[in-house]
């Protein structure tokens, strides 16, 4: 218990470990408060007009394609178009027509839109004769929003192999690691040891931050408990490994990174750019933090069905990586008993 109590107050002293513990806290609160904007909107086209020079008809047609902003003068409307933060397409009357206005330097996708404005605007009365059906977007825990949900809550899990790893560093930088070499503890006692407090940081971070930014149904609770325990408990086996290899702190540093963009990327990449079911995408359950990825989004995205290959996943890499571990165990206490 003086171990761990010793371990606790080291947290303080570590303000790496305080900012992994901190920080997806900050952020989900960050992404809860992001949940309300409508993201749609940001990628919508915006007009210019002047509200005296263009009719209510043509405003109604603007508007079925993005947002209509009036002037009273052209002068203010040229300064709209070439504010910089903006991209908006200025939309002037040229006879029976309309012609656009742009400053020269908007997107090339903004640009083939008012190259094509006015022709659409000729015909614009074809379109009556096709019937438009207009599908709503959720934007609430969707696309982007779930996406920054998930990445936050691994960030989370990965607190326990922050803490793991640098607790571990800085025991053999101070030589208290020379000290547990010669103590009457069994390799078990060891491992709940150094595991401990990196695990229950993880779990606490990961759970905090999840009431923080999700939302989900009371029978979805226990598969995203379950989800949270394996990962937190593999990311503070991670962090026995990376401790036990690392000769320094530079070196664990490093380790620490190259671990956490494993754990983040890769899945990221595989979600979005691989088609779910194929032979590739199976590959990437090789990496535990791949099944805690995709059954996170699974339960944010309010599917029923528990997540059963994603936590069978999670649990066979939680065993396989500690039976690797206590050999290496082993050989320390060999190394020990023969000093």
């Amino acid at each position: 218990m003086k171990r761990l109590l010793y371990q606790l107050k080291s947290i303080r002293r570590d303000k790496l470990c305080l900012l992994t513990f901190l920080l997806p806290i900050a952020a989900g609160l960050a992404i809860n408060l992001l949940s309300g904007v409508n993201l749609n909107s940001m990628g919508e086209t915006s007009f210019g007009i002047l509200e005296d020079q263009i009719s209510d008809e043509t405003v109604v047609w603007l508007q079925a394609s993005g947002s209509v902003t009036k002037y009273k003068t052209e002068q203010a409307l040229r300064e709209a178009v070439n504010e910089p933060s903006t991209q908006m397409i200025g939309v002037l009357k040229a006879g029976d027509g309309i012609r656009t206005l742009l400053s020269g330097d908007e997107l090339e996708l903004n640009k083939a839109i008012a190259d094509t404005l006015p022709r659409l605007y000729e015909r614009r009365a074809e379109e009556t004769g096709h019937r438009v059906t207009l599908l709503p977007v959720s934007n609430k825990n969707d696309g982007l929003i779930s996406l920054l949900i998930v990445i936050t809550l691994v960030t989370a899990m990965f607190m326990g192999c922050t803490f793991n790893a640098m607790n571990i560093i800085s025991e053999k930088e101070d030589g208290i690691d020379l000290v547990n070499q010669i103590l009457p503890m069994t390799a078990g006692t060891y491992l709940i040891q150094k595991m401990l407090l990196g695990f229950l940081g993880g779990t606490l971070s990961t759970v905090l931050t999840a009431l923080v930014c999700m939302r989900i149904t009371p029978a979805q609770m226990f598969p995203l408990f379950l989800i949270i325990l394996l990962s937190a408990y593999i990311a503070a086996l991670a962090g026995l490994y990376i401790g036990r290899f690392s000769e320094g702190l530079m070196v664990g540093i490093l380790y620490i990174k190259v671990v956490m963009i494993l754990f983040l990327a890769p899945p990221i990449f595989f979600l979005l750019m691989v088609p779910e079911g194929s032979a590739l995408f199976s590959l990437s359950y090789l990496l535990p933090s791949s099944a805690a990825f995709y059954g996170l989004m699974d339960l944010i995205g309010g599917s029923a069905n528990i997540p059963v290959k994603e936590i069978a996943v999670l649990a066979v890499h939680g065993a396989a990586w500690l039976l690797l571990y206590l050999p290496l165990s082993g050989h320390r206490k060999k190394q020990r008993q023969a000093r």
